[in-house]
């Protein structure tokens, strides 16, 4: 039996929303307050879905102990309290949550007890973003 776990991790992180392709006045325009100098910040909801089929030992598609702490290890460590705009990973890439989720799914792929179906980040009450690897159907879309 093939079974859905969805697993939820919280960070705060801060970010600036510029790219270097536009000038000054270019940026303000298409990114408007979230391209202020300083940055800004926010407390990120990760929601990690992964799917597998259910152990009959322990009933679990994995085990919460290992999904917990490869998140540890590879989403807290390096997300949690960082201003995305200086990691690596946006290094040439705009750091917007859609980039950040992608980057998310990036990581959760090499997680080795369970296959990994879609990402979703809340980056606020009203705006959050899914990701679910390249060839996917968005979730409610035909």
């Amino acid at each position: 039996m093939k079974a859905h776990l969805n697993r939820r991790y919280h960070f705060s992180a801060s970010h600036r929303l510029h790219t270097e392709a536009y000038d000054a006045a270019r940026n303000y325009a298409v990114f408007g307050k979230c391209n202020n100098p300083h940055g800004h910040g926010h407390n990120y909801v990760v929601q990690v879905t992964v799917s597998g089929q259910v152990d009959p030992s322990t009933g679990m598609v994995c085990n919460l102990a290992d999904l917990d702490s490869f998140a540890q290890i590879n989403l807290m460590a390096r997300f949690d309290h960082m201003n995305l705009n200086t990691l690596d990973c946006f290094a040439d890439t705009v750091s917007t949550t859609e980039n950040l989720t992608t980057e998310i799914y990036r990581i959760f792929q090499s997680f080795p007890a369970a296959h990994l179906e879609r990402v979703h980040v809340e980056e606020t009450s009203n705006n959050s973003f899914d990701y679910a690897g390249e060839g996917t159907t968005p979730p409610g879309r035909i």
